[in-house]
Parts: C-alpha cells; sequence; structure tokens
C-alpha cells in the first residue's frame, strides 16, 4: 500500500462533520480542504490539454446513487485513454464516501478526476506522468431546478455547430471537451432557448452539455445511440422502462425531423433527473406540458434512489 493508499484509508475512519467543510470539500494531493480552497497545479495537462477523464456520481438524502457502477465506469474510461490512478478502485470508493461524510452534506454532487498528471521539465511523452486523482463534492447541482421541470424547458437544436466526431474524440469517456457543446449552448440562447443540443453532422440528434435526449414518437421512446455519453441516468432510464414495460423502446438514430414529431421530449442528467422538455425550437411538444410518460419516470426515478440495489447510505 502506497502512502496515498494509507492516507484515504486513514481518512476513511472518519465519522463527524467537518463545519469548515459544508460548503463543499476537495481531494488534493492526500489532502482533505475545503472546495474554495482547493488548487491545482497550472501544468497540470488536464487542465493545459484536456487530458483526463472523470465521472460524477450523486448523493441523495444521504445515499450514493449507483456508486459502483459509476466506479466501474470510471475504471473502465480511463483504462481506454490509457491512464492509471495512484490507488485502487476500492481506495477511491472509501474516499469518495469519506469525504461526504466528513463535508456533511445530505444531497451531493461529487466528481472524480484522473489528470495525465504534470510533466517533468521538457518532457513531452505521455507514457512518462505521473497520474494524478482529484475528487470534489459540492452541494447538488441541477440543470434544470424542480420548479423550472415543472413547467418544462425550451430545448434548442444547434444547426451552427456539430457534436466532436466518436472518431476524433470518444464521446462514451467522459471528458472535458465542451467547446462544441457550449458553442450550442450560446446558439440556444441567441435563439431564446434554455438549452442546446448538437446533431451527428447528417441529421441525427445527439446530446448537449450534460444530459441526453429521449423522445416519445409514435408510441415509442427513443433516444440517440451513437455519438453520445451513457449516462447513468439515461441507464437507469433504459432500465425502467424495460423492466416495467412502460412503451417500446428504440436505440438507434434520432433524426431531427421525427425529434420535431415528439409528443414527449425530455433529457437525463446526473444533475436534475428526468427533465421535460415543452418547447422545441420555439415549438410547443404535445400539449406544451410535461407528458405522462415523463412524469411517470421522473418519479420511478427518484423512487429508485431508495432501491437497496443502488443506494449506498453514507453512514455518519
Amino acid at each position: 500500500m502506497t502512502g496515498v493508499e494509507r492516507r484515504a484509508a486513514a481518512t476513511s475512519l472518519s465519522t463527524v462533520a467537518d463545519p469548515a467543510l459544508a460548503g463543499g470539500a476537495a481531494w488534493i494531493e492526500g489532502e482533505l480542504v475545503p472546495v474554495e480552497e482547493a488548487r491545482i497545479p497550472i501544468l497540470d495537462t488536464g487542465f493545459v490539454r484536456s487530458d483526463l477523464t472523470y465521472d460524477v456520481v450523486s448523493v441523495w438524502r444521504g445515499s450514493f446513487f449507483r456508486l459502483d457502477d459509476h466506479l466501474a465506469r470510471f475504471q473502465r474510461n480511463w483504462t481506454r485513454v490509457r491512464l492509471s490512478p495512484p490507488f485502487g478502485r476500492d481506495e477511491i470508493r472509501a474516499l469518495l464516501i469519506d469525504m461526504v461524510r466528513r463535508s456533511g452534506l445530505r444531497d451531493a454532487y461529487v466528481a472524480m478526476i484522473l489528470t495525465r498528471g504534470v510533466p517533468a521539465p521538457g518532457e513531452r511523452d505521455p507514457r512518462s506522468f505521473r497520474n494524478r486523482f482529484y475528487a470534489y463534492a459540492v452541494p447538488f447541482v441541477w440543470i434544470q431546478r424542480p420548479d423550472q421541470q415543472a413547467a418544462g424547458t425550451h430545448l434548442v437544436i444547434a444547426r451552427d455547430t456539430i457534436r466532436i466526431p466518436p472518431t476524433a474524440v470518444d464521446p462514451t469517456v467522459k471528458n472535458f471537451h465542451w467547446g462544441d457543446l457550449v458553442r450550442g449552448l450560446y446558439e440556444a440562447y441567441d435563439r431564446g432557448g434554455a438549452l442546446g443540443a448538437l446533431t451527428d453532422g447528417n441529421g441525427n440528434v445527439t446530446e448537449g452539455p450534460g444530459f441526453n435526449v429521449f423522445a416519445l414518437v409514435d408510441g415509442v421512446l427513443r433516444t440517440p445511440a451513437d455519438g453520445v455519453f451513457d449516462g447513468m441516468t439515461r441507464r437507469t432510464l433504459i432500465e425502467l422502462v424495460q423492466e416495467e414495460g412502460a412503451a417500446p423502446l428504440q436505440l438507434g438514430p434520432l433524426p431531427v425531423a421525427e425529434l420535431a414529431r415528439a409528443s414527449e421530449v425530455f433529457l437525463s442528467s446526473t444533475a436534475g433527473g428526468v427533465m421535460p422538455v415543452t418547447t422545441l425550437d420555439g415549438a410547443t411538444v404535445g400539449d406544451g406540458r410535461p407528458g405522462e410518460l415523463t412524469r411517470r419516470l421522473q418519479a420511478r426515478y427518484w423512487l429508485a434512489h431508495e432501491d437497496p440495489r443502488f443506494a449506498t447510505p453514507v453512514t455518519r
């Protein structure tokens, strides 16, 4: 066991929340600090080159949601981009739980980040870098607050920006390559929308900044399968639909023209769950209110947070 591993294991014994961490906590180079004090080296390639992968898991009412699934995905992704954390998955798990415990947060947004690291002076060979792990927990983050979800949002499909092709940057590996997503978001603002989603350049919807897209078209629930991140909320909703037979399900291309005919549209994200769309490119979706299937899946998604299969309590 390395020194970092010993520190992570030792901190897992903490049981008392630290008031200094109530606004959020960050784990930086073996130290747990208030999130507003957290700093990373300016030469870290995660910052200067976006050479990293990360994952985000939520804590809701004192329990992590699908923590082990998030950790498994994180491990798969760091392997795909040839990174290796300074300690193992079990130690990361213990560290995240302890960080939330010590912050005292009951509803939290928890990120784990693995970067290529800081190169030695003059070094450019990424194989020689020492990879670095960071983590933080902050109060729960909403793309759409519950009051906004009740009315639904205005989604715009960007015309001038396409999603980075999967052959360039693998979208299934969570990354910070958000230049295209942010550009699409500004296009949405310019056209009176609240959120923006991108296409693949061939007329098919992909995803937006931090969310996946679902649409009920001719009674079939559809969601893009290619060029998108395998969001954990997306995965949960797919499983719920399959378990309950709530609607026929189709994972595959979702042309913009088909999306425009949808009777229901919603977005999915760890940062907000199921988020109804009631306006699409300025046109009303359905009757202008969150649809029946959307509301049913929204309720089921939050109930799943109490399911022992998915919940990991943060014992105090």
